[in-house]
């Protein structure tokens, strides 16, 4: 699955969106990202062109199957990497803010090691 990660971030910023308001419109991510008017409708449209999201005519979006699977694992890794750095003693907002940029590029090997020590940090 070949997605860039600007793609990515949209796409959990719209499911942490939906987790937090039930709904979510191009606004909200406006909002909550802070960026321009236009920058979110061309994203928007571009996930709409590949099939990741749906915009009903009230301009509510929804996640299609493929964006929601894509949606869900970058924010599955997101919360592991933040906790995993909170565990090392990083404060909330620099773990979340470093996780951000990690959950990109990570290998999926790392992270399983991650995923690993941080579950097992867990239960002890």
């Amino acid at each position: 699955m070949n997605i860039y990660e600007s793609a990515e971030d949209y796409l959990e910023r719209i499911l942490m969106l939906r987790l937090r308001n039930g709904t979510v419109r191009s606004i909200d991510i406006v909002r909550d990202l802070e960026y321009s008017k236009p920058s979110v409708s061309i994203a928007m449209k571009r996930l709409r062109e590949n099939g990741y999201i749906e915009m009903s005519s009230d301009g509510s979006i929804t996640l299609l199957p493929p964006g929601e699977e894509i949606a869900t694992r970058i924010y599955a890794r997101h919360q592991l990497l933040t906790e995993f750095l909170m565990q090392l003693g990083v404060s909330p907002e620099n773990a979340a803010a470093d996780a951000c940029k990690i959950e990109h590029d990570i290998s999926e090997e790392s992270y399983e090691r991650i995923k690993e020590v941080t579950l097992r940090r867990r239960t002890e």
